[in-house]
């Protein structure tokens, strides 16, 4: 039975195997998923995540659970041998080991593209995944805690000052939800006022989120300068050495957390491979997902997702490639498994073609922007939308219940805001009291 090995268990994984398991007949061909994670995080919803909308284990979705034909594997693929057709796994506990397969299908995502700014990758932190989000929230609301308890002055402000890098969508949308988080939690800090908290996002380029009109930009901007937080448009970050800020405006201030969203990159797993790449470190594939080199096909071998350079037949694409997002992963799963069946069948594969709809974005509760053509929505309907779509886009039903159920609870209760960073150290209330034998 031929064996098809899948690197990565994230949006086009996951699809990948999830309708392999749909199309192929019983005993036609062997599935196995390999992921350091045992769960599929649903990256639109880590600002709501951050923000305490939506509670974290609703957001990631169980691989064994829900891939119930597939084998899936706890552990990295930290090498790929295409010529010979083996994959060396590494898992947490134990020695790597060799897997051969037949079939093999990239699907390692991508990780946060970073710079060398002083400071940046002892200091910040990043949005790709669920900890990350869960971490942010703690921040939040431990800082709100240890800052009641001061009175006016610069260790206040520091802890009150919230950095984000990058103002795309993802950057704009922690930004905002981060933002209606703290105003919403002034209410149990009666000794905090509004304009003790301070939100500054910096952005390299003169405007943001590129991915709708220049109007409804603008319109976020103002909108979010009215809630007390403020954009920095052409402006760098220079530094963060201790949590120091230093733009390239020359405007400087402290900060606790700095979340760092300015672009993704390949994952650099595929430097442990024989398989062909592009400039950028990003998988050679051609539109009907099958990877490439110079010389043409090179036989089964797959990839889609992030860590692949999709041609966008559309032509809109930055570069001529699909944009990384999850609407391109996972119809790229989905169509990379239907093609995998045909080639298993002896059947032709089909183009990747997906022309973007729109574009919709979570500003906080309540707020929200979409962007389709010409057509632009802001306000309480695009926020209805934007939840809308994506509580409906999250895989499998028992996770959308979830999503929705969390939602009507938060609008009938109000949001959590217990924060459990102690969970980081928990066994540190037990070695405070327990006995010890006398020396």
């Amino acid at each position: 039975m031929p064996k098809i090995l899948i690197v990565g268990g994230g949006y086009a994984g996951f699809y990948t195997a999830l309708k392999l398991e749909k199309w192929l007949r019983p005993g036609e061909a062997e599935v196995t998923v390999v992921d350091p994670l045992p769960y599929m995080t649903y990256q639109p919803f880590l600002p709501e995540v951050a923000a305490g909308s939506i509670e974290p284990r609703h957001a990631v979705v169980a691989l064994r659970r829900h891939l119930k034909k597939t084998n899936v594997v706890t552990a990295r693929v930290t090498g790929i041998d295409h010529a010979s057709k083996t994959a060396t796994i590494t898992p947490e506990i134990g020695a790597p080991y060799e897997f051969e397969y037949d079939q093999i299908v990239v699907t390692a995502g991508s990780v946060s593209r970073t710079f060398p700014i002083p400071g940046v990758a002892d200091n910040a932190i990043g949005l790709k995944t669920i900890e990350e989000a869960i971490a942010i929230r703690d921040r939040i609301l431990t800082n709100f805690q240890k800052a009641s308890n001061l009175p006016a002055g610069a260790e206040r402000d520091r802890l009150l000052t919230f950095v984000v890098v990058g103002g795309g969508f993802a950057g704009i949308e922690i930004f905002a939800e981060m933002r209606s988080f703290a105003s919403a939690l002034l209410k149990y800090y009666p000794n905090l006022t509004f304009d003790d908290v301070h939100f500054h996002l910096i952005e390299a380029m003169g405007r943001i989120m590129p991915e709708v009109s220049l109007p409804t930009s603008l319109w976020v901007i103002k909108n979010l300068a009215q809630r007390g937080a403020i954009v920095h448009l052409d402006t760098q970050l220079k530094s963060a050495v201790d949590g120091q800020i230093e733009l390239s405006t020359g405007e400087t201030f402290e900060s606790d957390l700095i979340v760092w969203t300015a672009g993704v990159m390949a994952h650099p797993m595929l430097r442990g491979t024989d398989l062909p790449t592009e400039e950028r470190g990003r998988l050679r594939v051609q539109p009907d997902l099958r990877v490439i080199n110079d010389d043409g096909i090179v036989p089964d071998a797959w990839g889609a997702g992030d860590v692949s350079a999709v041609p966008d037949l559309t032509g809109k694409g930055v570069g001529g490639f699909c944009v990384p997002n999850a609407q391109h992963a996972v119809r790229q799963g989905k169509l990379m498994a239907k093609n995998i069946v045909a080639v298993l069948r002896g059947e032709e594969p089909k183009d990747y073609y997906h022309e973007n709809l729109g574009a919709v974005a979570g500003l906080g509760l309540g707020v929200g922007a979409f962007q389709s053509g010409k057509l632009a929505i802001k306000g309480v309907i695009a926020w209805f939308m934007h939840r809308g779509y994506h509580g409906l886009a999250i895989p499998m039903w028992e996770r959308k219940i979830r999503v929705f159920s969390n939602w009507i609870l938060n609008f009938l209760l109000g949001r959590d805001i217990v924060e459990l960073s102690a969970r980081e150290q928990p066994r540190v209330a037990f070695e405070t009291f327990a006995s010890r034998p006398k020396s």
